[in-house]
Order: C-alpha cells, then structure tokens, then sequence
C-alpha cells in the first residue's frame, strides 16, 4: 500500500474521535479536515496567526455543535497546566532544530512552504541542529 493511501485510510478511521485539536500551523490551511476529526461538542483551538483569512465551514460546526476559539498566549498560571498536561499524556511536539546559521535558510524555506515541522532555534547551541 502506498503511503498516500494508508495515511489517508488512517485521517478516515480518525474521523469523529478527537475531543479537541490544538492548531498552531501559522501558514494558511484548510480547517475543514480538522474539524472533521472532532467529536460532537468537540473543540479546535486556534493559536497559530496565519497571515491571510481561513475559511471557517460553518455546516460542519453547526451539525456537530463543534467549536472554534483562539487564545494568542498563556498566562504565567496556564503554562506549567499545559506542560504538565502534555508530560502526563505523552504528547510530544514534531520540530526541526536549527541552530543560528541556519535562521536565513529556515526563513527561505518558510517561504517557500517547504517547511514539516515547527523550526526551533538552539540559540545556545546545546541540541543537534540541522546544518546551513
């Protein structure tokens, strides 16, 4: 089986089973998916900026009484409630490493959305990080 097809098997087999997705892409994309994912009365949490308007499916928002909301930061108090909640569920972050000279070159490919994972920057250069 290809890998286009068993991931698409496996997007359909999820349908309707999350309680709540957390959205941090900043580039424009389809929500649609993502809601598709969720439960009824189940949540899409908004926090990346993408830099154009996305187009919000109303239908499927109204028939699963599935709600979309946004918060641009935490405060001091919810911070160590999320990590904690991540330790606790083991949900892990997919990220690129990069190190100081590599920011040009991650910005290059960020415009030309050939970008997998969030960047972080090892601005102390303690991680292995990809190399320009």
């Amino acid at each position: 089986m290809n890998e286009m097809l068993r991931q698409t098997l496996s997007f359909s087999a999820a349908m309707g089973t999350f309680d709540g997705i957390i959205d941090t892409v900043s580039a424009v994309h389809a929500i649609s998916p993502l809601i598709d994912l969720l439960k009824s009365h189940g949540k899409l949490i908004m926090v990346g900026a993408p830099d154009k308007p996305l187009e919000l499916p109303v239908y499927h928002l109204l028939m699963g009484r599935k709600l979309v909301a946004s918060n641009a930061v935490g405060g001091m108090k919810e911070t160590p409630e999320m990590i904690d909640f991540t330790a606790k569920h083991n949900i892990t972050a997919e990220i690129e490493v990069i190190s100081m000279d590599y920011v040009n070159t991650a910005m290059k490919r960020l415009a030309k959305n050939d970008v997998r994972y969030r960047f972080v920057i090892d601005v102390g250069n303690t991680l292995a990080a990809t190399k320009p």
